[in-house]
C-alpha cells in the first residue's frame, strides 16, 4: 500500500492564478498547470529567501520532497516563458495555515497574517 501524501502547509493563495502573454490562444495546448504547493516553493525560495530546509520546516515536508516539488515548479515557469505558454495556478495537496499557527515563517508567525494583523488593527 502506497504512503498517503502529506498536506503541504501554504501561507496564502496567490493574488492572480494565470499569467502569461497578451493575446495567447486560449486551447488547452498553451496552457502550463502549477499546484499551489509548487508556487508556494517558488515563493518561499526565490521571492523570501529561504533555503530549501526553511521552506521544508515551513511546509511541514521533507527537504527531498521540497527540492523536488521547486525542480517541477520551475520547469513550469521555464516552459511558460519559453514557449509563450500561460500558466495557471491551482490544485494540488496542500492545506492553508491559519492566523494561530506560530511556526509559520521564519521567527514566529507568518509574515502575511502579521500584516494583515497590522492593517486590521489600525
Amino acid at each position: 500500500m502506497p504512503r498517503p501524501i502529506k498536506m503541504r502547509k501554504v501561507c496564502c493563495l496567490p493574488e492572480n492564478s494565470e499569467f502569461g502573454p497578451l493575446g495567447s490562444p486560449t486551447d488547452h495546448k498553451n496552457y502550463v498547470n502549477m499546484g499551489i504547493d509548487e508556487y508556494e516553493t517558488i515563493r518561499l525560495i526565490d521571492l523570501e529567501g529561504f533555503s530549501q530546509e526553511e521552506c521544508a520546516v515551513q511546509m511541514n515536508i521533507s527537504r527531498a520532497t521540497v527540492q523536488r516539488i521547486y525542480i517541477e515548479a520551475r520547469t513550469k515557469l521555464a516552459e511558460s516563458l519559453v514557449y509563450g505558454k500561460v500558466l495557471k495556478i491551482g490544485g494540488g495537496e496542500y492545506r492553508l495555515c491559519d492566523d494561530t499557527t506560530s511556526g509559520c515563517g521564519r521567527g514566529g508567525g507568518c509574515r502575511k497574517h502579521k500584516l494583515r494583523r497590522r492593517f486590521e488593527g489600525n
